[in-house]
């Protein structure tokens, strides 16, 4: 019995791949410019393919590296959000789409980022590159190191912007990298991805992404046109315990690339959830070493102490943005930025202290909040502490590291511990209006 149903789930991927095949191809005769990819960002696999070593123009998609150097400027202390940087004439030339800068203005880190996620400012991206390379094109040669570095083989820069250039070229495969290094190596910042609009200069932009309007689930990316590119998006979506990272390039219009992209997520999450239940690697087979491993677990509490937001008490009505309640042993599952499946790029890390023992809580404070699970120990201590900035300075709790094995891989996940369970209750609810994924559970 339990062989028939294998086979059955195994036929059942065969004829997916078939149908995507027919598909693939009907796409390459129609338009030679599309190329796409979806990846479980979870392990790497990749769940569909087509065309995606071939070399495209990123368009706007450049832009992703160009934040992805500034997040890098800005962890190393070489920048800040208050940083205001010069535009110069060569940035204040740059056509549209644009924010309108003036030769002489000043521009803020803090509304450059949405500038390029949200009105994908090719004025701010030279503001940007200038502020870091000195020059843009020694800025596009940094783009192009770091992409190397990245493990994006056939990606090229000559622009921070995309604008068009014979010579910049990159591919779906190398996005998906890109994409999934952003939330990895930057996933403090990654809610900026989500930023449905902003206001500069007196006026509103609001986002080209309507993926993450249209399609549930989907927090990032970026999208992208130039012509000799097409409509190219990159988006970053969970569903249930998977999260795909999905790349369309080459799109006739906005909206066939947008439906494009849902059609592959929806059988991408389809196979996903199948090939976790036929696999023995899959993420049962992850869930189960994580339960084998919590003996091994062990808590690394930062001598730094947060103040934890008290809120009135929630309305009766049932919240739309409710966490989700679970214990410690119920948390099988790696958040949505780990193991990605490409090469670690070796970072400075500062020292964390840890204690000999965990401190003291109340009977009360037993609850904690947890938003997120990463590679690296700084990682999650950073990411606790972004979460602990944004919730205020009322009452006490601490920045805590939990460090666990995941599918024979060390996690370390960020959490607020020593708190009552309204206290985490509300507060995860305040994390999850501004966009940062938590879960409460017991410590």
């Amino acid at each position: 019995m339990l062989v028939a149903k294998g086979s059955s789930a195994v036929k059942w991927l065969l004829a997916m791949v078939l149908m995507c095949s027919t598909i693939s191809v009907a796409q390459a005769q129609t338009n030679p410019r599309y190329a796409a990819i979806v990846v479980n960002a979870h392990n790497g696999e990749v769940l569909h393919a087509e065309y995606a070593d071939a070399a495209r123009y990123p368009a706007s998609l450049t832009k992703m590296m160009t934040l992805y150097l500034l997040f890098e400027a800005m962890d190393n202390k070489l920048l800040t959000l208050d940083t205001a940087m010069p535009v110069s004439a060569h940035a204040a030339s740059m056509p549209q789409t644009n924010i309108s800068l003036k030769k002489g203005d000043k521009l803020r880190v803090r509304d450059a980022i949405p500038a390029l996620i949200v009105r994908s400012a090719n004025d701010a991206a030279v503001v940007v590159g200038e502020a870091i390379g000195g020059t843009e094109s020694h800025f596009a040669e940094l783009m192009t190191r770091k992409a190397k570095a990245l493990n994006m083989k056939s990606t090229t820069f000559r622009n921070a912007s995309g604008l068009p250039n014979s010579g910049q070229k990159t591919t779906a495969r190398d996005l998906s990298i890109l994409s999934m290094r952003l939330m990895k190596d930057h996933a403090k910042y990654y809610h900026y991805f989500a930023t449905p609009s902003f206001t500069y200069g007196g006026r509103i932009y609001h986002s080209h992404n309507r993926l993450i309007k249209n399609y549930p689930g989907t927090d990032g990316m970026k999208t992208g046109y130039i012509n000799a590119s097409g409509f190219n998006v990159a988006t970053s979506t969970k569903k249930g315990p998977h999260r795909l990272v999905g790349v369309v390039m080459g799109g006739r219009t906005s909206q066939s690339r947008d439906a494009a992209m849902a059609k592959l997520l929806d059988k991408s999450f389809i196979k996903a959830e199948q090939i976790a239940k036929v696999s023995p690697t899959g993420a049962q087979q992850a869930a189960k070493e994580v339960r084998q491993d919590k003996a091994a677990s062990k808590l690394v509490i930062s001598s730094q102490t947060v103040r934890q937001v008290t809120r009135q008490p929630a309305s009766k009505a049932p919240s739309t943005h409710a966490p989700k309640v679970v214990s410690n042993n119920e948390l099988d599952k790696p958040a949505p930025v780990t193991q990605v499946g490409v090469p670690e790029i070796k970072s400075t890390e500062r020292k964390v202290t840890q204690l000999a023992q965990a401190p003291t809580f109340t009977k009360e404070q037993t609850w904690a909040i947890q938003v997120g699970s990463f590679r690296a120990m700084e990682q999650a201590r950073d990411r606790a502490a972004e979460a602990a900035k944004r919730l205020g300075n009322t009452q006490q709790a601490k920045i805590a590291v939990n460090e666990a094995s995941v599918g024979g891989q060390t996690l370390y996940r960020a959490q607020l511990v020593g708190l009552a369970q309204d206290e985490a209750k509300q507060s995860c609810e305040h994390l999850v209006r501004q966009s940062m994924d938590c879960l409460v559970v017991r410590m």
